[in-house]
């Protein structure tokens, strides 16, 4: 009887094909691993929901990415939502789809409302003549845009914003100002200067001063709304005077020759 010869190489490889067999128990034991991982988190976000702002959100896992379906009263609720499905465990994305509901409103009442409340943000503490916001809406969509003084007063404008009913979405283009203390003494200088001259010491009566006074790098530039042109012109001259002021822009409107905002 004649004896078959396997060489070396070809029993090296079918010793290296016999692993492949349990691969697609790795698979299976992976894919049931998944599953499992999804319902906990399916069930732990669905537990932290279950109160009455996100009584009307539904969470599906797939994978890890969380998808949020429902709605919710208010924008800051959708937001809420959606920071929690990120710090939950194992969860890898989230797709936002919830719907902000509520009594309709135009998009020019909103606006208008929305002006008002930022009006008066941080009213106390000494910034709302530095903060000029701008406020566009389109649809619900809000779009803020302008400049901050500093990260807490930019923070305080969007949650007045997101707690605002009717906000659908909010688009966010505020610049925060850079942190300088040359620019603080200009800020200071311009506000003495504007606020102090007497034709112009009235805007100084309400908290939230139409002059709004905002400075980059000792660029100055005059937001706001004011009575007349020459009120305007003095304003300007005023804020040109100060001592480190490198240049000013004068975008201040006069009172019925322009569109409401800040």
């Amino acid at each position: 009887m004649k004896k078959t010869r396997i060489s070396f190489a070809v029993a090296l490889a079918l010793l290296s094909a016999i692993p492949i067999l349990n691969t697609p128990r790795v698979f299976a034991n992976t894919s049931i691993q998944e599953t499992t991982s999804d319902q906990q988190l399916e069930m732990e976000l669905t537990k932290q929901f279950n109160k009455n702002r996100f009584k009307n959100v539904r969470v599906a896992v797939n994978g890890g990415l969380v998808n949020l379906t429902g709605t919710v009263d208010l924008f800051a609720d959708k937001e809420e939502a959606e920071k929690k499905a990120h710090r939950a465990k194992n969860s890898t994305a989230v797709r936002n789809e919830i719907r902000v509901t509520g009594n309709p409103i135009s998009d020019q009442d909103l606006r208008t409302k929305l002006v008002q409340k930022l009006a008066y943000d941080r009213v106390g503490y000494g910034t709302t003549t530095f903060n000029a916001i701008s406020v566009d809406v389109n649809g619900g969509v809000v779009t803020l845009g302008g400049h901050a003084y500093s990260p807490t007063d930019r923070l305080s404008a969007l949650a007045a914003v997101y707690y605002t009913p009717g906000v659908q979405d909010v688009i966010e283009e505020i610049a925060v100002d850079p942190a300088s203390p040359m620019d603080d003494n200009i800020r200071v200088n311009v506000a003495r200067a504007v606020y102090g001259y007497p034709s112009l010491n009235r805007y100084a009566l309400d908290p939230a001063r139409p002059i709004r006074i905002s400075v980059q790098n000792g660029n100055v530039t005059l937001f706001g709304v004011v009575d007349t042109a020459a009120d305007r012109d003095t304003a300007n001259i005023r804020a040109n005077g100060v001592p480190g002021v490198f240049k000013v822009t004068n975008a201040l409107q006069v009172e019925g020759s322009h569109p409401e905002g800040e």
